[in-house]
């Protein structure tokens, strides 16, 4: 399990220094300490301060689940950085932002520090504690209460201005100092002259009691515990004995009424309980730490050792009760028979390596492969080689170079099976700046990230995963890559239809429209490329030939209006360029237009209307050559029923599913009609084919899992 330490040091980062600052902190040692206990637990451990930035922090240490996936945990041992109630702010954050946490709850920590609030509780429930009295200002009367007493601020720990009075001068002055340093109530109680005794809790619903801690105040000095004895500056050393020798009868009886205390307040995992015996060996409870001291000399370490807890058992134990409390199920699970073994160890395989599969994306993001760069491209497929190698898929011979495609079969053979296909090149020219991967608390950030690596780094983890369940050798498998994207499938277009009319279904690990949603149709797009010549000319000659760049102006222009939404059919000029000498007017207009269509039957009148629009030369040249065609995706019923089956894959899992159309085109439609495709299996995307791709880190998670599954289900068919 990821487990995040959250600690406070002397941290200020905080957007204003601002009311009451905390002086409580673990050191440095004492945080190293529990960590290396936690990694020895076999947790995944990362120690965060507790300061404005910790939501920023968690959120990249442990994202996002996705159903049936365990979130990580916070081992919060942070007092607080500034203000009223300290304790409450992380377990505050904790609990809005949806991480599990070891220890109390905001309520139980604000009823705990409020002394007189946890003191009139412990009265509703019948639990023993001093008789006491409030004074709000320094100008109250005087309690009416007998002396020896004692006093301490209402809301602070750690024993900080704590002090016994014996009579009424000496009380005002205690009194004086805390209302001038703490700026808050007195709390006057009772002094009860005796033994002083902790209680340490561990567990919920049933608490388990440890055995009691004696603290050993020797001869010198107040027979209290200072807040000068716990940082070790009071001259003298107070000692733990544990177990306390007590008789038999109050040790149980000092360890019922911790239970009780620690019931009454609504604590969580585990507590400390103060108490005094007086001198007929009558306790009495003085307050209760919620969040009790892991240092190591305290008396919750001194008795959990006691108890036969060593220092790193009872860090691990604070864990393991904390995920009872979250995790556990009271009762048998109820029987579902259609979630298989298989199925959960696939869960279990995915989510256990969110670093690794954003490591592994990272590694792919760094590497270059444009598609202008053909060694960086053969660089990438032998890459793509070693991993499919390693999970026993066979390359198969493919006559092309090796950077434009690659072809791999599992055991059983691509012949009526599925067919994964991505592209390997990052269709960027070489003068775009590219973006270096960069993760965020929601989303990873890099070129290429969205169209190509992070499908790639999910179909990788995905067959990963079904090896682990000795399930891949089974599935009727091919993986293509191609590497010429960026020039429209030129020469791999033939590979993938050759390839996708041996396979009964194409999974196309293209990006996810923004939503979560699946492609299952796409138009098509036609590339023309338009040149128009005439004769050199200078400025302002008089002639009765049309300029040739105007002339192409108001022709594109008619061409352009071709467009129709009613036929689905769009006509757009994509990049335009004129050629000319020093001072004289251009003389040549080269431009491509594009046509996007769904039918491509309307693509072919629209064609048509092109060429005849372009016939009215006026004395120019005018060559109008078609140079590209990528078909449509058209949605059909084998398309549907493979849409149905994955999305009964995403609803075992709760992973969103929608099917929407685009406007762009894929090597989906280079697939036969009568085989079943669907399109953007991969990652969701935002500014998709540019240098700033962005995906969510969870949506990597869930389109990993969902691959898996499906893939899974479609071997046990």
């Amino acid at each position: 399990m990821k487990v995040a330490v959250i600690y406070n040091t002397k941290s200020e980062r905080v957007i204003n220094v601002f009311g009451t600052l905390n002086q409580e902190r673990y050191g440095k040692k004492a945080i190293e300490r529990i960590v290396a206990c936690l990694k020895r637990g076999g947790h995944q451990v990362r120690a965060l301060e507790g300061d404005k930035d910790l939501i920023k922090k968690l959120e990249d240490f442990m994202p996002r689940v996705i159903k049936g996936e365990r979130p990580g945990m916070a081992f919060n041992l942070a007092y607080g950085i500034q203000g009223q109630a300290r304790y409450t702010h992380v377990p505050g954050i904790l609990e809005m932002v949806g991480i599990p946490y070891v220890g109390s709850g905001p309520m139980a920590h604000s009823l705990a520090l409020d002394k007189v609030i946890a003191k009139m509780i412990f009265v509703q429930h019948g639990l023993p504690t001093p008789e006491f009295a409030v004074l709000q200002t320094p100008e109250d009367r005087m309690p009416d209460l007998r002396f020896p007493l004692i006093v301490k601020p209402r809301n602070e720990a750690v024993s900080f201005g704590i002090k016994i009075v014996n009579d009424e001068a000496e009380l005002r002055a205690a009194a004086g100092v805390i209302f001038e340093k703490f700026q808050q109530p007195v709390l006057v109680e009772r002094f009860i002259k005796g033994r002083e005794v902790n209680v340490g809790l561990i567990g919920n619903r049933a608490p388990e009691a440890l055995p009691p801690a004696e603290l050993l105040f020797g001869e010198s000095g107040p027979q209290i515990y200072t807040y000068e004895d716990k940082k070790r500056t009071s001259g003298r050393t107070v000692s733990v004995a544990c177990p306390a020798d007590l008789d038999e009868v109050t040790n149980k009886r000092v360890q019922e009424l911790a239970i009780g205390a620690f019931e009454a307040l609504g604590c969580l995992d585990c507590a400390r309980v103060d108490m005094r015996l007086d001198e007929e060996g009558h306790p009495y409870i003085l307050e209760i730490n919620s969040l009790p001291s892991l240092g190591e000399h305290g008396s919750y370490v001194t008795a959990a050792e006691a108890a036969g807890l060593d220092f790193c058992a009872l860090v691990n134990r604070l864990v393991d009760v904390a995920s009872t409390r979250y995790f556990a199920t009271p009762e048998p699970a109820e029987i579902a028979p259609e979630k298989s073994a298989d199925a959960d160890q696939l869960l279990e395989f995915v989510t256990s390596r969110r670093e690794r599969i954003e490591r592994r994306i990272e590694q792919w993001t760094r590497r270059s492969s444009r598609t202008g760069d053909t060694v960086g491209l053969a660089g990438a497929f032998e890459q793509l080689d070693r991993t499919m190698t390693d999970m026993s898929l066979r390359r198969k011979p493919l006559d092309v170079e090796p950077h434009v495609a690659g072809l791999w079969e599992t055991a059983a053979g691509l012949d009526g099976g599925t067919l994964l296909i991505g592209h390997l090149d990052v269709p960027l020219p070489d003068a775009v700046h590219g973006q270096m991967f960069q993760r965020e608390p929601e989303h990873i950030i890099g070129e290429g990230i969205g169209s190509s690596r992070a499908p790639l780094v999910a179909m990788e983890f995905a067959l990963q995963a079904l090896r682990s369940r000795r399930q891949l050798s089974k599935s009727r498998l091919g993986v293509l890559y191609y590497g010429d994207e960026g020039r429209d499938c030129a020469q791999s277009a033939g590979l993938i239809r050759a390839a996708a009319a041996r396979a009964k279904q194409v999974l196309v690990l293209r990006p996810g429209n923004a939503g979560d949603q699946f492609i299952t149709q796409r138009r098509g797009v036609r590339r023309l490329d338009l040149r128009i010549t005439g004769p050199v000319r200078k400025l302002g000659q008089a002639t009765k030939r049309a300029e040739v760049l105007r002339w192409a102006w108001s022709r594109l222009e008619q061409c352009c209006a071709l467009s129709s939404r009613k036929d689905r059919v769009a006509v757009s000029v994509v990049d335009m360029r004129t050629a000319g000498f020093q001072n004289l007017l251009p003389h040549e207009v080269s431009a491509t237009l594009l046509i996007n269509y769904l039918d491509p039957k309307a693509a072919d009148r629209i064609e048509m209307e092109l060429h005849r629009q372009l016939q009215q030369k006026d004395g120019l040249q005018v060559r109008l050559t078609a140079v590209g065609d990528r078909p449509p995706l058209i949605k059909s019923a084998a398309s549907e029923e493979l849409a149905s089956r994955i999305r009964a894959a995403a609803d075992r899992w709760e992973v969103p599913f929608a099917e929407d159309s685009s406007l762009l085109p894929s090597v989906a439609g280079l697939a036969p009609a009568s085989t079943a495709v669907i399109c953007g299996v991969g990652p969701p995307a935002t500014e998709t084919f540019t240098s700033t791709e962005s995906v969510e880190r969870i949506s990597v998670v869930q389109r990993t899992l969902l691959l898996a599954q499906f893939l899974l289900a479609e071997v046990k068919r």
